[in-house]
């Protein structure tokens, strides 16, 4: 599926810090332009060295769809690979997840010894045109897989707003896409227990029923 438009991923991060005003706290002036020139540098060092990553998260959403901007860099990663990039410092990590920064670049790394982060890396990706450069990216399937993988556990955390987010996100890109969902319930059934998936696909069939609602109020598609 093609991409609707070609993104800068560097004002997006940008414009993300500018008008997050947990930024400005203190009074100390971000260095935006600095980010910008983090986001060319990081993508330049992955395919310098010929880094395996898939590009996922909220950047990866905005080539496919209008969403909100995002701070982050989201990529699924093999840990051997995520170690031959030093400059991405480490603060945090568990066993399928690792956060870090590189300079002042936020970056998330979903780790491929998850089985299903890995099946998305072998399978759900494909390399699309930003800005900066031709960048390995999640499918649209890709970013359903991993939003509809996380939906069941923000619910038992009582996440209220981010399972609101991964919903919107869901809908957006059943809406402007009408992805095949029986591929990824197949996907799924193998690293969701019976329960959860049932659960995930009770929510996609409201969200079609209100894709279909809004379709038949506004004319669309007709």
């Amino acid at each position: 599926m093609d991409a609707k438009h070609t993104i800068h991923i560097g004002n997006i991060v940008r414009n993300a810090a500018v008008f997050n005003f947990r930024n400005w706290s203190g009074g100390t002036e971000m260095n935006t332009d600095a980010l910008r020139q983090a986001v060319v540098r990081l993508f330049a060092l992955l395919h310098e060295r010929q880094i395996e990553y898939v590009l996922v998260g909220g950047i990866a959403l905005r080539h496919y769809v209008d969403s909100r901007n995002t701070e982050d860099i989201d990529l699924v990663m093999a840990s051997s690979d995520l170690e031959r990039m030093p400059e991405i410092e480490i603060a945090d990590r568990e066993e399928y997840f690792a956060r870090g920064k590189y300079n002042e670049l936020r970056v998330d790394v979903l780790l491929t010894r998850n089985p299903l982060f890995s099946k998305l890396q072998s399978r759900y990706a494909t390399t699309q045109p930003f800005m900066e450069r031709n960048i390995v990216c999640a499918t649209v399937e890709g970013l359903l897989l991993l939003k509809l993988y996380a939906l069941p556990s923000l619910y038992r955390q009582g996440n209220f707003t981010r399972v609101a987010l991964y919903e919107n996100d869901i809908a957006t890109l059943m809406y402007a896409y009408q992805p095949e969902l029986a591929p990824l319930f197949d996907e799924l059934s193998h690293h969701l227990s019976d329960a959860d998936l049932t659960s995930v696909r009770e929510i996609t069939t409201e969200i079609q029923q209100r894709i279909d609602r809004f379709r038949q109020t506004s004319g669309d598609g007709e």
